[in-house]
């Protein structure tokens, strides 16, 4: 057996085919026309974004918007005038194109790939699938089809791009496995998105594997088999019929109210990246909009969006959602969301920098005009304003007083605008959580995002395979820290939703239920399970869960116990 990090759920059992992206060699020249030689460049570099818009254009029907952005984020890195001026330069020194872009390319993946996070050394992947795919309509090669692939292919490779699984044909693939990656790489995001079974980082698979073998993968555990014997192929086939019936039961569950077995309603909201993807949380069933992420919008473009350009987005979600609530996070950008027009400075670690609502105290501008188009999108639906990245009361009190201070404005001008607008605060650092109590004095909400409160608490990069063992929502001390957040909502009479990606693991549901949590920010895949794990659970049966996982010491003893409760 090999071990890898399950990344998306289910069994996958299948024939392997091994995914090995295509040499590109070129004769190294030197060039006299160099005008001509940059024109020929300019070419190849609209053959990519074209290719690149409609890889992305079939990957958002296929998987989503977050995922499609993945792609559409190769055509911002292209455009940075950074980038392509060095690559103009070499140019104009008499190297040929393919010379030029691989020698900068290399340049930008040789500093990101020295980084210590993980997700920064994820655009060294990025970079590398741009450079590869940009030589290729230099030399007109037709790009990696993996179309044809014949049902239950379990693609094995030591990286799968972005621009590897646009093109796939998903309803015959059975799995993925791969030797980077980890839980937020970008297989791993459009893994899930397409409910494709996935096992990344498992370190050594390429040696092991050949074409035609048999597998089975695990993507809950991260376990991988090669070549089982007919036995533990009937076991595994049984695991897989047990995980595809528990499926087919969630369609019982449309339609119907999100209750525990006691009565209690919650909220099951659904994460979107944009307005374009609005359809999906109807046909998933999602009971609003928990956090629209915003950054989206400032992405593969030369500028700020405009304060109208907002507003029709905005409204648009309102309008669609109707009396639904609409969650509009305010700009979160930095760390790993550059944009290069926004000019935020190279720092040694963008984590701890100038991000999310930092970015936003010291570019007031760029804030003012994004309350000011959400405010006005107020007047059409249920919207609220979510503030990321909070570590200090001040920064939430900037936000306030500036919305105070448009909605005053606004007042005087006659504009329309919702009167009683709730601001709540995005809980993901250690401060927040310290001073839950006193930020839910001034907050109207709550808003849990596991992924940066897991990363910050055990001061363990999220994308970082070698300290993937800290990188857990069942770490005692992350359990405690939702606990006391959630208890300081409930002390001061606020709501309290969960965004990250632990609000969707059925095996946390027990225990948020008996913490207290109000609502259930998912993708839209994802409201349906959890609809199901509510409905199975009084008050009373969550608590004594709770209560034997509270005195557990080890993520993997609590990981294991409610395993054998939830029955995953």
């Amino acid at each position: 057996m090999i071990k890898g990090t399950g990344v998306s759920g289910g069994i996958g059992i299948g024939t392997v085919r091994i995914v090995k992206e295509q040499r590109v060699v070129y004769e190294r020249r030197r060039v006299r026309d160099t005008e001509k030689e940059i024109a020929r460049l300019m070419e190849a570099v609209d053959g990519f974004v074209r290719a690149t818009r409609e890889l992305a254009d079939k990957l958002e029907s296929e998987a989503g918007t977050k995922e499609a952005e993945i792609l559409r984020g190769h055509i911002l890195i292209l455009k940075d005038p950074v980038l392509t001026s060095e690559i103009e330069k070499l140019i104009r020194n008499g190297e040929c194109a393919e010379s030029a872009v691989e020698q900068i390319c290399n340049m930008f993946i040789s500093v990101f790939s020295a980084r210590d996070d993980e997700l920064t050394r994820q655009r060294a992947a990025d970079m590398e699938d741009l450079k590869t795919r940009l030589i290729k309509h230099l030399l007109g090669m037709d790009e990696l089809k993996l179309d044809d692939l014949p049902p239950d292919t379990i693609l094995c490779a030591k990286e799968i791009t972005p621009s590897m699984t646009a093109g796939m044909d998903k309803k015959n693939i059975a799995g993925f496995i791969t030797e980077k990656g980890g839980e937020t790489s970008h297989c791993a995001i459009i893994a899930r998105a397409c409910e494709i079974p996935a096992v990344l980082g498992a370190k050594g698979i390429m040696q092991l594997v050949h074409n035609g073998q048999s597998a089975v993968l695990d993507g809950h555990t991260g376990e991988i088999i090669l070549s089982p014997d007919e036995k533990t192929m009937a076991v595994c086939r049984e695991k897989k019929q047990h995980y595809d019936e528990r499926n087919e039961l969630l369609r019982n569950y449309r339609g119907k109210p999100s209750v525990s077995a006691d009565g209690k309603k919650y909220a099951i909201l659904c994460n979107v990246g944009n307005s374009n993807n609005l359809d999906k949380i109807a046909v998933g069933e999602g009971e609003g909009i928990g956090l629209f992420r915003t950054e989206f919008m400032f992405m593969d473009r030369k500028k700020s969006p405009t304060e109208d350009e907002q507003f029709e987005v905005y409204r648009s979600a309102a309008l669609k959602m109707q009396d639904r609530t609409v969650v509009i996070r305010t700009l979160d950008i930095g760390g790993d969301k550059d944009v290069p027009y926004l000019e935020i400075k190279e720092e040694d670690n963008p984590f701890l920098g100038l991000r999310a609502v930092r970015y936003c105290m010291k570019n007031p501008d760029v804030l003012r005009v994004q309350l000011r188009a959400i405010l006005r999108a107020s007047a059409f639906g249920n919207i609220k304003i979510l503030v990321p990245m909070i570590a200090d009361l001040s920064e939430l009190e900037f936000v306030k007083t500036m919305t105070k201070q448009i909605m005053s404005e606004f007042d005087a001008k006659g504009i329309a605008y919702k009167k009683d607008i709730r601001t709540g605060v995005m809980i993901e650092t250690p401060s927040a959580c310290l001073i839950a109590d006193l930020l839910a004095e001034r907050a109207d909400f709550f808003s849990i995002g596991t992924n940066d409160l897991i990363q910050y608490t055990m001061a363990a990069d999220r994308g970082n395979s070698d300290v993937s063992y800290l990188y857990s929502v069942f770490k005692p001390s992350v359990l405690r820290s939702i606990r006391h957040i959630i208890k300081s909502a409930k002390n001061a009479g606020i709501p309290v939703e969960m965004c990250g990606e632990a609000a969707a693991d059925p095996r946390m549901t027990p225990l948020l239920i008996s913490f207290g949590l109000d609502g259930f920010s998912v993708s839209p895949s994802s409201v349906l399970p959890i609809r199901k794990e509510l409905s199975g659970y009084t008050k009373d049966s969550a608590d004594k869960i709770t209560e034997t996982v509270m005195k557990m010491t080890s993520s993997d003893e609590i990981k294991a116990y409610l395993d054998s409760v939830v029955g995953i």
